[in-house]
């Protein structure tokens, strides 16, 4: 019997569940010390000084360091951004963003560690910040004088992105301006590093709540001045990423250096005001998005042209912008296209990858251009987006991007999607509030997507043959609450017919693992998870060799009984040899342990995709909006387990709820944060979401083995978008076709008042 497409329950779960998870913070070392972070308090000016004489010399402390101190290489800037755009791990000469680390105080306990740091008085000189992306983009002011520019990164920019595309011949034209605001990932373990050096100082273990274990590794060699072999990297478990925990940061890395300098293991856990401001953020992107048309409803031309904000040190969020070019037309069959992305420095904190990593961006203002242009032609949004999505019988599909959409049925999750909301019922519902003017205002948000998933083309995937017949998965792909020990066994025993209960997996750890790639990009399912099943398959074609010696047969004759996990004789099931049996055989031919390791390279990306409907509920008298419905069908190919595959769409919408109605990370005009807890920063919670609708459908792609795609940042993708629109469409009768997100009450209430003011619009003709 098969084990792929099952609804397996997660073999994780009991120990996550009854207090068996040990995460960063968890771990005890002999005599650790604490750290605590002085904080520049200014987003933009010359550090002139920083006084720790009083500090040093408090009970318990153990030493206070700045930069001079340490005299360690700044942090360069990833490849294709600007390369005089590097930082330093503890501030030099200038403070770029408020929270950014001035110095260090390691302590015996955290308490010391803090009320020393209270202590070290930092003098700075301040300058007007870089704050707003125009000023950014003016230059008036530098966040890098070195550079010369704020520019960090640009697309390369086509003939038509330079001139601009044609419209003069399209009959209808709609411009959307908006701005995917700047988010905090809040990942519920916020992050945390330790450090423990060999006696003779040699060897560095370090433990990291991270997303990318190789990365680390070889960014604490290069700090540290050690051969990568030198550093081990080992990832307990790990409280959520999102994005955030992609790239090793300045106070990570200090925490080994620090741990060297006082001759003993050094411990840091952040704080949850210190993740809000001084982390990396998500999103922060700006767009101005053209699209034009007939008045049959077909759309012809798309233009968008793209501002991201990178923050003052750039990073992969600088990069983001090529992300959206992926899938800037979504899934639509548009002839003429063009993008022109930018993306620049400010004086606020560095921006990085964070769950959908631009996708999300693209398909708010996308779809919320496909409704204007349905509401200019009279014409319901729905019939608008049948008539231009990509075909089933077009893929695969050559984007206007240059991308390869692998494969696909648009319409059919739009068609499913519609299906299962009812979304006729709820039209004729909003009809009859508004004819009785009933001041709950019902609004429906349609949205199809696409996106790209997988970022580079491989991943490690080992299969280990044990003495009693067990087996040993290692893989690259590290785990931050993905179900990935579930199915990475469920892969193996697929092929192997060994149980999944006696499939240990293992991950996260530079001693046990080659290599790693960055977990993210919705890579792991179709990248880890087919590279653990062509292990897989090389050694069940190496123990067929060892199991016809044992039974005296030509391997050809032998098959594999994957509901015993045992070979036999085709047509004849006795004898038989187990897995352990061809262990012993291995042993006594010299070729144990019997392993093997995958090869496989997708060629390309795999593109998602998929259709959610949304009802929200906006109250016209207080502005508050209640999502009501939220009805989603995501298309992942194939699914390895459909139940936690449904667990990744459910985080995937509330983070997309989350950034329409509720997140907004905030800078005042001088670059101070304007959110420093949980408080002030409301993230979503399970009160604000109703239960979800999920529809399954599966078209597998021919890039890899398993036929899967990513589903991860799905949800996300679709869901914002479709929740915004549908805040739009509940008020569209009253003139209203703009709120900023997040659509909070008082920006609805405020809408809504003016509205009254100016009364409601002309009425639309329909087309035709």
């Amino acid at each position: 019997m098969s084990v792929l497409g099952n609804r397996v329950l997660r073999t994780e779960d009991p120990r996550m569940l009854t207090g068996g998870a040990r995460y960063v913070a968890d771990l005890r070392f002999d005599g650790a010390a604490r750290v605590c972070f002085v904080r520049s308090t200014v987003a933009r000016g010359r550090l002139l000084d920083v006084d720790a004489a009083d500090a040093g010399t408090q009970p318990g402390v153990l030493g206070v360091f700045t930069a001079a101190d340490l005299d360690l290489p700044d942090l360069t800037p990833i490849p294709v951004v600007h390369q005089q755009m590097g930082r330093p791990l503890l501030a030099r000469d200038n403070v770029r963003f408020v929270g950014e680390p001035v110095a260090v105080v390691v302590a015996e306990t955290a308490a010391a560690a803090a009320d020393a740091a209270e202590l070290v008085i930092v003098d700075i000189d301040p300058r007007d910040p870089v704050v707003s992306l125009a000023d950014a983009a003016a230059a008036g002011t530098l966040v890098h004088d070195a550079a010369g520019t704020n520019l960090a990164f640009e697309l390369p920019v086509a003939d038509t992105a330079s001139a601009g595309l044609d419209f003069s011949g399209c009959e209808v034209t709609v411009d959307v301006s908006l701005v995917s605001q700047r988010l905090a990932a809040v990942p519920l373990e916020p992050r945390s590093a330790a450090a423990e050096w060999s006696a003779d100082g040699s060897r560095l273990t370090f433990y990291a709540s991270t997303q990318a274990p190789h990365r680390v590794r070889d960014a604490l060699a290069l700090v540290c001045g050690l051969d990568p072999d030198a550093v081990r990297v080992i990832v307990p478990d790990v409280g959520g990423g999102f994005g955030a925990k992609g790239q090793p940061t300045p106070e990570e890395l200090l925490v080994a250096v620090l741990s060297r300098r006082v001759g003993r293991p050094v411990v840091w856990t952040e704080s949850r005001a210190e993740n809000l401001m001084s982390s990396v953020h998500g999103r922060a992107q700006h767009h101005r998005l053209r699209l034009g048309g007939t008045r049959g409803g077909r759309i012809t031309h798309c233009e968008l042209d793209l501002v991201q904000d990178a923050g003052a040190y750039p990073i992969i969020g600088a990069f983001i912008p090529t992300l959206s070019r992926a899938v800037f037309t979504g899934s639509y069959d548009i002839a003429a296209a063009s993008i022109r992305g930018r993306s620049y420095v400010t004086n606020t904190a560095p921006v990085a990858a964070y769950r959908g990593a631009g996708r999300p961006d693209v398909a708010f203002s996308l779809e919320r251009a496909v409704d204007r242009f349905a509401a200019q032609i009279g014409m319901d949004p729905v019939d608008v987006r049948r008539l231009n999505l990509v075909r089933r019988d077009q893929f695969p599909f050559e984007a206007p991007s240059g991308s390869t959409y692998d494969s696909g049925d648009y319409e059919a999750a739009l068609d499913r999607a519609l299906g299962e909301a009812r979304y006729g019922a709820l039209r004729a519902e909003q009809a009859r509030r508004r004819s009785d003017g009933e001041p709950v205002l019902l609004g429906v948000g349609v949205a199809s997507y696409v996106e790209s998933t997988s970022m580079g083309p491989s991943e490690l995937g080992e299969i280990e043959l044990a003495a009693d017949g067990s087996l040993v998965v290692r893989t690259g792909a590290t785990a931050f609450g993905q179900g990935h020990d579930t199915c990475w066994a469920m892969v193996a025993s697929e092929a192997t017919g060994v149980a999944m209960d006696r499939i240990r997996v293992v991950s996260g750890d530079t001693a046990e693992i080659s290599s790693s790639g960055l977990t993210a990009a919705s890579r792991s399912a179709q990248l880890a998870g087919s590279a653990v099943l062509t292990a897989a398959r090389k050694l069940v074609e190496l123990a067929r060799g060892l199991a016809a010696t044992l039974l005296e047969a030509a391997e050809a004759d032998l098959v594999l009984d994957t509901a015993s996990g045992a070979f036999h004789v085709v047509g004849s099931p006795r004898p038989r040899v187990s897995w352990a049996e061809i262990a012993s055989e291995a042993a006594r031919a010299g070729e144990f342990p019997l392993g093997a390791a995958s090869d496989l390279v997708q060629d390309g990306s795999t593109y998602s995709f998929g259709c959610h409907v949304a009802a929200v509920e906006v109250d016209s008298r207080t502005g508050e909006t209640v999502l009501r419905s939220l009805t989603a069908c995501d298309d992942a190919g194939t699914l390895i387990n459909p139940l936690i595959a449904e667990g990744q769409i459910h985080g995937g919408i509330a983070q997309g709820a989350a950034q329409v109605l509720l997140e907004d990370m905030v800078y005042d005009a001088d670059g101070n944060p304007l959110a420093t807890n949980l408080v002030d920063y409301p993230a979503i919670s399970a009160p604000d979401l109703p239960s979800l609708n999920l529809v399954g459908m599966q078209t597998p792609t021919p890039l890899n083995p398993l036929g899967a795609k990513g589903i991860g940042e799905s949800g996300t993708t679709g869901a914002g978008a479709a929740i915004h629109n549908a805040i739009h469409d509940a008020m569209a009768h009253l003139g209203i076709d703009h709120i900023d997100m997040p659509a909070t009450p008082q920006r609805i209430w405020r809408a809504l008042r003016d509205a009254e003011r100016t009364g409601p619009p002309p009425r639309r003709v329909p087309a035709g």
